[in-house]
């Protein structure tokens, strides 16, 4: 399979360290073809920019030309473009080219150099807000770039500003903060809240900002969503922060990002979805793990026969109808009859009742996290400290980082199959994102939807989840007994285990 192609449109960096050399380091890393098309021409080194000399517009406008005869992109990236006309021709090739095919287009608005020279008048400035950005489909200024364009305030504010422009998402990137956490702010349509990771104190941090948009950049060309991307670009960057590392000249050294990044689980961030940053990274659980046949209904009787039969984890699973006025009441008893006979019992959903009724552990959706007020997370934080045991649900990357945030016992990965239990946007993440996850995730994986037969168990467990959710397979009239169940997640420990992937797959079109 063909790499799919990014082109960046940036400038030169006759030291190395940033611009289209960053761009380049960053490609490879995310295994994406890069087209480099030189917009700007700097005399510049490890130390200071002494120098921009902007292409001549039909120059730049040639290079992109014969690009699109035959490398026409997936996706571009813009750094420093060194002017007015220069932005105009990217924005002209922007439409054209969205006129063959859709093309994702990432604005790095690289404003000032990090030793503190100005690239951008209040012409090219007035050009970005007014041409260029209305076209992004996701930009990436840092806080500085970002109080340029749109005024100085709290980056949730900035972003909002941002998309008001028309781009569709933003990612303020702000890991030259010098918190104890490395903090960007992401606003998109599926997601928005501080991505965080451990800060790392790391000299040679030249060209983060173009190998963050240039990472987010081909991660969208290689199918992800921005949201995820924005997770994988956070990843890359940090990757390339080596402490230890030598540099070529008496300034910052480069960054040199890892193409093994993608599979560090020491750089997967936590998504953090308070207007507030946060103040340090989330402590891991620590409690028992959930392994085995997980099991889930929407009785509690069943539930009660479930453990009899000889399962140790067992979901209550029940919904509450519109007009029911006696809920809690039904809840309760139903919690009551699945309680009797042991195990792990977990309560969906409804974790305030639970704990009303002294339930050991809830398993919570991602909209269940968003609906939280600020008390409501500090009265669910207040009852983990007294030994509540959380599971969170994720389907995509950054689902996954948002659940990392919660510090969770056990993180649910899904739909593995289709699954006709509940319907959702999710593609089938398959036993290579599910193996990816159990490498990835700070807590036990457990797998679920779509396991309809003991043989999906077993690769399940194969996989190297903790843990395999089964639901209509353990109905009543079930072709299979509770027993077959658990002998398949025994035989699927013995199988020789899935490796994780190089990549996983995006799970959202």
């Amino acid at each position: 399979m063909k790499p799919p192609i990014v082109w960046s449109v940036a400038g030169l960096d006759s030291g190395g360290g940033a611009g289209l050399s960053a761009d380049q380091r960053a490609a490879d890393a995310t295994g994406v073809h890069l087209c480099p098309v030189a917009a700007a021409l700097t005399a510049q080194n490890s130390v200071a920019v002494d120098a921009v000399f902007p292409v001549p517009p039909e120059q730049l406008a040639a290079q992109l030309a014969t690009l699109a005869e035959d490398l026409p992109p997936v996706a571009v990236k813009t750094g420093l473009l060194g002017g007015v006309a220069q932005l105009r021709v990217v924005a002209r090739w922007i439409d054209r080219l969205r006129e063959r095919a859709p093309v994702a287009l990432v604005v790095d608005p690289v404003l000032r150099a990090s030793s503190g020279a100005s690239f951008a008048d209040e012409a090219l400035l007035r050009a970005y807000r007014e041409e260029l950005l209305p076209r992004a489909t996701v930009a990436t200024p840092n806080r500085r770039e970002a109080g340029r364009l749109v005024g100085d305030g709290p980056a949730p504010a900035q972003a909002l500003a941002l998309q008001a422009l028309g781009v569709a998402s933003v990612c303020i990137t702000g890991g030259d903060e010098g918190r104890a956490l490395a903090l960007d702010w992401l606003a998109s349509e599926h997601a928005s809240g501080w991505l965080a990771l451990p800060r790392r104190d790391a000299r040679h941090n030249h060209g983060t900002g173009c190998c963050f948009a240039t990472a987010l950049a081909a991660a969208l060309a290689r199918g992800f969503v921005a949201a995820d991307a924005a997770v994988i670009a956070k990843m890359l960057t940090t990757s390339g922060l080596h402490i230890d590392a030598k540099t070529p000249g008496t300034g910052p050294g480069p960054v040199r990002p890892v193409p093994d990044f993608i599979t560090d689980a020491t750089l997967l961030p936590a998504l953090f979805d308070d207007a507030e940053p946060p103040a340090r990274w989330p402590a891991p659980a620590g409690g028992a793990a959930v392994e085995g046949v997980y099991g889930i209904t929407d009785r509690g009787e069943h539930a009660a026969r479930l453990f009899g039969a000889g399962l140790r984890t067992v979901q209550l699973r029940i919904k509450r109808g519109d007009q029911e006025a006696d809920w809690p009441t039904r809840l309760h008893a139903e919690i009551a009859a699945a309680r009797g006979a042991g195990g792990l019992l977990i309560v969906n959903d409804h974790w305030r009742e639970a704990l009303a009724a002294g339930v050991d552990a809830v398993h919570l959706g991602q909209e269940d996290l968003l609906a939280l007020s600020p008390a409501e997370r500090r009265e669910l934080a207040a009852a983990r400290g007294g030994g509540l045991r959380l599971g969170i649900s994720s389907h995509s990357l950054w689902e996954l980082a948002r659940a990392v945030a919660w510090a969770p016992d056990y993180v649910a990965c899904g739909p593995v199959w289709p699954t006709l239990t509940k319907a959702m946007p999710w593609r089938p993440q398959g036993l290579a994102n599910l193996a990816w996850w159990a490498a990835m995730a700070p807590a036990p994986v457990v797998g679920i939807g779509g396991v309809l037969a003991p043989a999906q168990l077993s690769l399940v467990a194969a996989a190297g989840a903790s843990a395999g959710c089964v639901v209509r397979g353990l109905s009543d009239g079930s072709a299979w007994p509770v027993a077959d169940w658990l002998a398949a997640w025994d035989s699927g420990r013995q199988m020789p285990a899935s490796a994780a992937p190089d990549w996983p797959h995006p799970s959202l079109d």
